[in-house]
């Protein structure tokens, strides 16, 4: 991956906005055209007085759509979101957590291996190496995480090997107030990932969340195992967390943290560097999806450099286009980097006005 003189930065801005805006248009052309586009918005153009293919000409048009709504992806149908394009391929549906309520639902056919083939560039092959085996400590069943992490281990030459993990049991269990027989279930999942180090000794990468790296750690060194490569992503990724990790859990390995879910796809992080302070600063892969900063209470406004808001996500692929949405996470703004010259998003977490109706479990 090269690396942008900060002098390089400006005409690197241009030459992207001008991508983007042409990918917008692209995009927007496919799903709302009656032989390729997807119902839900064929329907939603009919519905309204204007002509997406004929005024959405900047990413910045897309304020026109308003905001997606969180319930649109709520319940089926689910062939809604199907690009008529694409309705004699295999359908993939993989939902969110499950944290708030019904489940939203996003389906796939390429776009989690063209995500996580877009990502397996991002990582450096002497501490991920190609050909090694995988362990995905993480979410199993309708999750994207899952199928993805296998792909990308296969597509870097390796196997993944999983674990059975159920989220939702987790957050039950936190309702209840049984924090006995959620600590018994955590210890289940670390026992299966212990079970899988031992048994092969090929397993050199690695995907956790915060909390199961943390766990997983406190039974074995993951420099005795073999790991050197640690992929972890989730909403308990703090700057705190991230100098833990670096600094006694991983022993050496690379840590490469994550910001991502079934919605977006998946943010790239900026490597460590000491003036960032173990801030966890994570830049979206465009032009394929955007995340903004913007205000809570007008979110149509991106707030200033370093300022906090909430985060806006914009998906932009054939698969799946949704635009303003806007996340249950908040971050401060950041500016674009020598790698990176759009805007990332810096120490993301759950947005403070819902903390007390969101319930992580795992993550």
């Amino acid at each position: 991956m090269s690396v942008l003189a900060e002098t390089e930065i400006p005409a690197k801005m241009k030459a992207w906005k001008e991508n983007l805006d042409a990918h917008v248009r692209e995009i927007v052309e496919w799903h709302f055209n009656p032989q390729t586009g997807t119902p839900f918005w064929l329907e939603f153009a009919e519905k309204h007085d204007w002509d997406p293919r004929k005024e959405i000409v900047t990413y910045e048009d897309l304020d026109k759509f308003g905001f997606f709504q969180d319930e649109w992806l709520r319940g089926g149908p689910v062939r809604r979101w199907v690009p008529k394009a694409y309705a004699d391929k295999p359908v993939y549906v993989f939902e969110t957590g499950g944290s708030t309520g019904v489940p939203k639902s996003r389906i796939n056919c390429e776009d989690f291996r063209i995500d996580y083939d877009i990502y397996s560039e991002t990582l450096p092959d002497q501490y991920f190496p190609k050909g090694a085996d995988w362990l995905m400590l993480g979410p199993s069943g309708p999750r994207r995480l899952r199928l993805a992490v296998e792909h990308l281990a296969q597509h870097r030459g390796g196997i993944s090997f999983c674990v059975d993990l159920d989220p939702r049991w987790v957050i039950k269990l936190i309702k209840w107030g049984d924090t006995r027989l959620m600590e018994r279930y955590k210890q289940h999942v670390i026992d299966q990932a212990v079970t899988i180090l031992k048994a092969h000794d090929t397993v050199k990468c690695m995907f956790a969340t915060p909390k199961l790296l943390e766990a997983l750690c406190e039974k074995v060194s993951l420099k005795k195992m073999g790991i050197t490569g640690v992929f972890c992503g989730g909403t308990e990724m703090t700057p705190q967390f991230h100098r833990l990790a670096v600094e006694e859990l991983v022993e050496g390995a690379y840590f490469a943290p994550t910001y991502g879910n079934t919605l977006m796809g998946l943010a790239v992080h900026k490597p460590y560097t000491p003036e960032d302070n173990w801030a966890v600063i994570y830049y979206p892969p465009m032009p394929r999806a955007l995340i903004e900063v913007v205000d809570p209470d007008e979110p149509a406004r991106i707030v200033g450099y370093g300022e906090t808001g909430r985060v806006r996500l914009t998906t932009l692929t054939k698969e799946f286009f949704m635009p303003r949405f806007l996340e249950r996470d908040e971050a401060e703004r950041e500016p674009p980097c020598g790698t990176y010259p759009w805007d990332g998003v810096r120490n993301v977490r759950p947005f403070s006005r819902f903390q007390t109706s969101v319930i992580e479990g795992v993550y």
